[in-house]
């Protein structure tokens, strides 16, 4: 009898990033859980999918809401029992409001965290369990360059002078969270990287970007299909490790 797919949820899944994630990781035949917090439009992600001859469904997963957590992760337990691959997509930046070190509110602080950091950890901790029954987990955290501190603290590169506290902060936290969740999974057969997709043609990212979003999914698909001898507790983009 044959084996069971390998079974990946992504987050913030139904456009973007999350979305073109999904379909690279269908094409390689991995069927894909559209984590959204908008049901109606995860639903329309899979219709798109399924057209394409992915394996997908909807899951309604808002990151901030706990109840919506545990129902979403009962849920994959319920339908597959297990998880083999979780993807931390989701996450905002608010330009308008996140304007520089002396003027970003504390409540801006607050709103990008809580999506940024504190509905990732929560979502990770909901289904490591799930994870942990995998043969072969891997937990894929979005970051970015600029949660660089290296980066930001170098005059010579090239985000120097691109400062956005709350959102820069939060991602930085992410990079720490995932080099400490690394570690604790050292001995287990999960395996935790952060991910740079790049500066990408997104909502976010906007249309000036260099890159196309097939382009900014590339790492995310890569770390999450690594092999049990890829690495751990690592901070990527398409291949090369970026400067903590």
């Amino acid at each position: 009898m044959p084996s069971s797919p390998r079974l990946a949820l992504i987050t913030g899944a139904n456009k973007g990033l999350g979305l073109e994630t999904a379909r690279q990781l269908g094409t390689q035949g991995i069927s894909v859980i559209i984590g959204a917090r908008d049901a109606a439009r995860g639903v329309e992600a899979v219709r798109t999918l399924t057209k394409e001859g992915i394996t997908a469904e909807a899951l309604h997963l808002e990151v901030t809401d706990a109840a919506s957590i545990r129902a979403a992760a009962a849920q994959v337990e319920q339908r597959h029992g297990r998880l083999d691959i979780l993807v931390n997509n989701a996450g905002i930046l608010d330009y308008a409001a996140d304007s520089g070190v002396e003027t970003t509110t504390v409540e801006t602080f607050r709103r990008v965290f809580e999506t940024n950091l504190f509905g990732l950890v929560a979502v990770t901790q909901a289904f490591l369990p799930l994870l942990k029954k995998s043969a072969s987990g891997r937990i894929v955290n979005l970051t970015s360059i600029l949660g660089s501190i290296a980066e930001h603290a170098d005059p010579n590169s090239a985000i120097y002078a691109m400062r956005w506290p709350a959102y820069d902060a939060s991602k930085a936290a992410v990079n720490m969270y995932t080099v400490e969740l690394a570690h604790v999974l050292k001995a287990t057969a999960i395996k935790v990287n952060a991910a740079h997709p790049g500066w990408v043609k997104t909502d976010m990212g906007g249309d000036q970007a260099p890159m196309q979003i097939v382009d900014g999914a590339k790492t995310a698909v890569a770390l999450a299909t690594i092999d049990d001898s890829g690495p751990t507790g690592g901070f990527y983009h398409l291949g090369v490790h970026m400067r903590w």
